[in-house]
């Protein structure tokens, strides 16, 4: 169990039998009245997010999230294929599931799989990957210097902005986080 007063970013807890993890949160004394903690949350499994106050004696049971790391096999249309890199078992998950995901992995990619009480809820791609850039205008000589960006097109579909003197066929590096490009590799 912990505490509302306890309550910092990137704690899971179970509240109203769903589970929340902190977003954000602030302790609150005001003149007069009691102490509050006004929280923002994100519900893991449907992605909503709400923001709510407690009172920081509240007492919440915390939520035990299991991550394993897995490998994207494959997509049969419905459904996305991922092997335990432990077991070989292979695990296939709809799109709700790994849409967060998707355009930044390729088969073969090692992901993390999260689970709540043994259900996979979302997939998690590595901070930084390196996919091909299939589609964008050509780049012109002397285009370096300059900050100005063009639109391109990832292998996985994904459209981001790059610099002008990235070209069709270019690996380039992708901070998943932010879905913006990096460096050219």
């Amino acid at each position: 169990m912990i505490t509302a007063g306890d309550f910092r970013k990137g704690i899971t807890v179970e509240i109203d039998g769903n589970v929340w993890t902190i977003a954000d949160f602030q302790h609150v004394k005001p003149g007069k009245g009691s102490a509050f903690v006004r929280t923002t949350l994100k519900n893991v499994m449907t992605g909503a997010v709400l923001e709510r106050s407690f009172n920081p004696t509240d007492k919440y049971p915390r939520a035990m999230i299991e991550t394993k790391d897995m490998q994207y096999l494959y997509s049969d249309g419905e459904l996305y294929y991922f092997m335990d890199v432990e077991s070989y078992e292979q695990l296939p998950l709809n799109h709700d599931q790994v849409e967060d995901a998707l355009p930044y992995i390729v088969e073969n990619d090692s992901v993390k799989v999260r689970f709540f009480k043994g259900s996979p809820f979302s997939v998690e791609p590595p901070n930084f990957v390196e996919l091909t850039v299939t589609e964008t205008e050509p780049g012109f000589k002397g285009d370096t210097a300059t900050g100005t960006t063009k639109p391109a097109t990832l292998e996985t579909g994904y459209r981001l902005a790059v610099p002008l003197f990235v070209n069709e066929g270019d690996r380039i590096r992708v901070d998943t986080r932010s879905g913006e490009y990096m460096e050219r590799c």
